[in-house]
């Protein structure tokens, strides 16, 4: 039978800390660490912004529950916010702010509907860990929140980022 329905293949992608290419030449070769990506999500309409590890996964607490689509009436109504993945790399000098790039999200919890762009979102996590920085689509307290965050959370890696991400959050 050519109608025959094949069991939807599984894709998925091993997280392996530290250098997957560290002192074995075996599994993991070729695999993206992704220990130096953190999700940071801003509530818009408070103005606060935290680290949410289970985002990296579509499971943070602003997610969870929530039926995402890419139509913007299903969630109308609902509270905005930003995903941002924040990428830490290394210069002689120290560890540094490398990557930002930020990524809409709606969520209605009522109607436990929100809008995200999938595709998006992976594309934006994927621009950070190659150390972009895109935030200019922020909306201006949005930019300040997550540069206030990015100060209070580490000076030091703030201190050592590229001008790029201070003059894209309108800061110093």
């Amino acid at each position: 039978m050519a109608n025959e329905e094949k069991p939807k293949q599984k894709m998925g992608f091993t997280i392996i800390k530290n250098d997957p290419t560290d002192g074995h030449k075996g599994f993991g070769i070729g695999s993206l660490s992704l220990e130096n990506v953190s999700p940071v999500i801003i509530d818009v309409e408070e103005g606060t912004a935290s680290v949410e590890i289970g985002a990296m996964h579509a499971r943070s607490d602003v997610e969870r529950g929530i039926k995402f689509t890419v139509d913007r009436a299903d969630s109308e109504g609902g509270k905005p916010y930003w995903l941002v993945w924040v990428t830490i790399d290394h210069k002689e000098d120290g560890p540094y702010y490398a990557g930002v790039t930020a990524c809409e999200m709606v969520v209605n919890r009522e109607k436990r509907r929100g809008y995200k762009i999938l595709a998006d979102h992976v594309n934006k996590m994927d621009k950070s860990m190659k150390r972009q920085i895109i935030v200019e689509h922020m909306d201006a307290p949005s930019k300040k929140v997550l540069a206030t965050f990015l100060k209070q959370l580490n000076p030091e890696l703030w201190k050592r980022s590229e001008e790029q991400l201070r003059q894209d959050l309108f800061v110093e």
